[in-house]
């Protein structure tokens, strides 16, 4: 009887230990969606790409302020229009991902699905983006995503 309730015991602290390391893997302690877009900070891949090893196309960086790519920076978003969720958008950005460069003014459109989804283009020329979760990109965006 006492190796039976041992066994017990020791698996309910197993199962218990499971359910912590679970819970805790799922918190997420990122910033909450807000800003210009109301979207939520971090990276965004392109439909079809994988979080764990994106592309630098595929990458896009939602700050609050605008939406860079591997090769833009400091980006800000002046809202043109909007219509629901789609914006008309004007947006400066820094034209190098690191260094001195010019900023270059772009206009772009930009629909929001829901807070980790967005669309930057028009019609068949647009393409869509997901959030990534900062535990399922590569260490070197790990930072970046923060």
């Amino acid at each position: 009887m006492k190796i039976r309730t041992t066994l017990h015991a020791a698996g309910a602290v197993a199962s218990a230990c499971m359910i912590a390391a679970v819970a805790t893997a799922s918190v997420d302690t990122s910033r909450k969606p807000g800003g210009v877009y109301l979207l939520k900070p971090g990276i965004f891949v392109a439909k079809g790409s994988s979080c764990r090893e994106p592309a630098n196309a595929a990458i896009r960086q939602y700050d609050g302020r605008g939406i860079s790519t591997a090769h833009t920076r400091s980006c800000v978003a002046r809202i043109l229009s909007r219509r629901g969720s789609t914006f008309d958008v004007s947006q400066s950005c820094i034209d190098a991902g690191a260094g001195r460069a010019a900023r270059v003014v772009e206009r772009q459109t930009v629909s929001v699905q829901d807070a980790l989804t967005f669309s930057a283009g028009r019609g068949r020329e647009a393409t869509t983006y997901r959030y990534c979760p900062i535990d399922q990109l590569p260490v070197e965006l790990r930072k970046q995503a923060r």
